[in-house]
């Protein structure tokens, strides 16, 4: 199954190309996940091209009752992560964690330096995730953290974790540039050997 590559889409008039909807749908009938998926879909229906991704998540915390969110930052976006902040807290409990929490050496981990003649903390996602962990946080907040990192913060997390900014230094953060880009396009699918 390669679904990207299908012309047809007729899964969306309900055609079934798998084997596997019957046990789909009784983990959707698991009261958590029929939660999450029903609020998600009243703000698709109510809010489609009206809300913001921001505004979006506001409304789906307050539908679901989610009242404790944590943002775990990266440093580079600590102007962005404090609006951020002070937006979401005149709705909700909001706890905010950095990427370089604990000031953890990259040396004394072996990992690579960007320069090497100057001392250089680590992103610590794991430790941004125990830190909201101990918070006990209904929901955490990727924001902007770097690849790898994400994929740590949410292995670790005890909370159900949604992103909200996603790293790409190059274009801005916004990394569906390079899809809808043709001078991206042509330089992804014809890379230089």
């Amino acid at each position: 199954m390669n679904c990207a590559l299908c012309n047809d889409k007729v899964c969306y008039q309900g055609k079934d190309c798998t084997k596997i909807k019957n046990r789909v749908m009784e983990e959707y009938k698991k009261e958590s996940n029929k939660k999450i998926m029903k609020v998600a879909s009243y703000i698709e229906a109510n809010y489609y091209m009206k809300y913001t991704r921001l505004e979006e998540l506001i409304k789906f915390c307050q539908e679901i009752g989610f009242n404790h969110l944590g943002i775990a930052f990266c440093i580079g976006l600590e102007q962005e992560a404090r609006t951020l902040y002070e937006i979401l807290e005149r709705y909700f409990k909001v706890d905010s964690v950095c990427c370089k929490i604990c000031g953890i050496d990259k040396s004394a981990l072996n990992f690579p330096k960007i320069k090497q003649y100057r001392y250089e903390a680590t992103c610590n996602p794991i430790g941004q995730a125990i830190l909201l962990n101990n918070k006990k946080t209904n929901l955490n907040i990727i924001f902007g953290l770097c690849i790898g990192h994400d994929i740590l913060f949410s292995k670790y997390s005890d909370a159900p974790v949604t992103n909200l900014v996603v790293k790409d230094r190059v274009l801005a953060h916004n990394p569906m540039g390079v899809l809808s880009s043709r001078y991206y396009q042509k330089k992804m699918l014809n890379p230089k050997k």
